[in-house]
C-alpha cells in the first residue's frame, strides 16, 4: 500500500514542477509507459484502499481498547485519536504535502465511529449498500455519456491528456517561495477534504467496508473466507480497471473526449471504480501474503514490508519528509530534472529504503515514533475519562 502510495504522490510533485518548467507532457516511450500504468493501475485506487485499512484499523483498536478498558473508554480513545489525526493531517499539509489524507481519514472517522462503532450490524449494512448503490449507479450513467460521444482520433495522435490543475497545484512543489507554497498546500487540502473527499462517497464507503470487515476478522482468519477473498480480489480489480482504463486509452490517444460532459464522465468513471480496485488490491494482497507464508515460515522480504506496514503511518509521514523538500523547487529541486519514469525509481527507492528501515526497527524491538506519538496522545483520553468516573 505504501508504495502505490508513494508512487501516486510522487507523480503529483513532479508534475508541479514539471508544469512550470516546460510542461508535462512525456515524449520518451519510457514515460508514456509509466504514465499510462499510473493512470490504470494507481489514481484514485490507492487511497480508498488506505481508507478500507483506516476503517479495518478502527475497529480493531475498539474492540482491543472494549477489552482492556471498557466501551466509553474505549470510544473516548479513538475520538481523541481521530481528533490527532486531524491535527497531524493540518500540520502535514502546511508542512509538506497538500495531498495528504490523514486529516480527511480523521473527519470521516470522528462521524462515522459516532454513527457506527459499537452499534448494530443492520446499520453498517444498509450505510455500505447506499454507498455502494450510489457509486454503482454513477459509474453506469458514466459510461453510458462516455460510451455516446467519443472521436475516435486520426492515426498517430498524441497523447491528449495532462494532469488537471488541482493536482498541478496540490503540493506547491512549482514554487520557489516556501510560504507561498504552504498557502497553496492549504487551500488544495481544503478542497480534497470539503468536495473530493469529505463530501465524497468512496472514502466513507471504503472506510465503512473496513470497519464491516473488521467485525468478521477477515484480514486475521483469510482460510475462512477465502472464496469472499477471491471474489473480491478478481471483481474489484477488474471493475477498478474497467473504469480507469478509459483514462488511460485517452491519455495515449486512442479516443478523445468530445465534450465537456465526456470529459467529466471519464474523471467520475475513474473516481468510481476506485472503491473497487482498491478493494481488489486489499483482497491481492491477503492472497498473495498467504501463498508467500504457506509453508508456515515468513520470507525475510515479506516480513521486512510487513514490519514497514506496522509503522505505516511513521513510513507514509518519513515519505513526505524526503519527498517535499527533495522534489520541489523550494527545496533541492530534483524533480525537475527527472522524467516520468525516473520519478517512478525515485519513489520506488525512497519505499525500499523504509522497509529497510523498517525491518531494523522491528529487529531491535522500536516502534515507529509517530504510531508511539498518536497512541500516547488517544490514551489521554482514556486516563481523563477514567478519572472523570471516579
Amino acid at each position: 500500500m505504501l508504495l502505490l502510495i508513494v508512487l501516486s504522490n510522487t507523480a503529483i510533485f513532479f508534475h508541479g514542477v514539471a508544469a512550470v518548467e516546460g510542461g508535462t507532457s512525456a515524449t520518451p516511450v519510457a514515460d508514456q509507459v509509466v504514465r499510462f500504468a499510473m493512470i490504470a493501475l494507481l489514481d484514485v485506487r490507492v487511497y480508498p484502499l488506505f481508507a478500507f485499512l483506516v476503517g479495518y484499523g478502527l475497529v480493531r483498536a475498539y474492540q482491543a481498547r472494549s477489552a482492556e478498558l471498557g466501551e466509553d473508554a474505549a470510544r473516548a480513545v479513538i475520538r481523541s485519536r481521530n481528533r490527532w489525526l486531524v491535527v497531524f493531517g493540518l500540520a502535514h499539509a502546511a508542512l509538506l504535502m497538500g495531498s495528504e489524507v490523514l486529516g480527511d481519514y480523521g473527519v470521516i472517522g470522528l462521524i462515522l465511529c459516532a454513527v457506527f462503532l459499537g452499534r448494530g450490524e443492520r446499520r453498517l449494512r444498509a450505510a455500505i449498500l447506499t454507498g455502494a448503490g450510489l457509486l454503482a449507479a454513477v459509474l453506469l450513467v458514466s459510461a453510458a455519456v462516455l460510451a455516446a460521444s467519443v472521436v475516435l482520433p486520426s492515426t498517430g495522435a498524441a497523447p491528449a491528456l495532462e494532469p488537471s490543475a488541482q493536482e498541478l497545484s496540490l503540493n506547491g512543489s512549482g514554487t520557489t517561495d516556501y510560504l507561498e507554497s504552504v498557502v497553496t498546500r492549504l487551500w488544495g487540502w481544503v478542497f480534497l477534504m470539503v468536495f473530493a473527499n469529505g463530501l465524497g462517497v468512496v472514502m466513507p464507503t471504503a472506510i465503512l467496508i473496513g470497519m464491516w470487515t473488521a467485525r468478521r476478522r477477515i484480514l486475521e482468519e483469510p482460510h475462512r473466507h477465502r472464496r469472499l477473498i477471491t471474489t473480491t480480489a478478481a471483481v474489484g480489480v477488474g471493475l477498478g480497471l474497467a473504469g480507469s482504463l478509459p483514462s488511460a486509452l485517452a491519455y495515449a490517444g486512442v479516443f478523445t473526449p468530445a465534450s465537456e460532459a465526456a470529459e467529466a464522465a471519464l474523471f467520475l468513471l475513474a473516481w468510481t471504480s476506485g472503491l473497487a480496485g482498491g478493494l481488489g488490491y486489499a483482497a491481492l494482497f491477503v492472497l498473495a501474503a498467504g501463498r508467500l507464508t504457506r509453508g508456515g515460515r515468513t520470507p525475510r522480504p515479506v516480513a521486512a514490508v510487513a514490519a514497514l506496514g506496522k509503522r505505516s503511518l511513521s513510513g507514509y509521514l518519513a515519505h513526505s519528509m524526503v519527498m517535499a523538500p527533495v522534489l520541489s523547487l523550494w527545496g533541492l529541486g530534483l524533480a525537475a530534472h527527472l522524467t516520468e519514469a525516473t520519478a517512478a525509481l525515485f519513489a520506488f527507492c525512497l519505499w525500499l529504503l523504509t522497509v529497510v528501515v523498517a525491518a531494523l526497527m522491528e529487529k531491535k524491538g522500536m516502534r515507529g515514533p509517530f504510531e508511539v506519538l498518536l497512541r500516547g496522545l488517544g490514551a489521554r483520553a482514556a486516563r481523563r475519562r477514567t478519572e472523570a468516573a471516579r
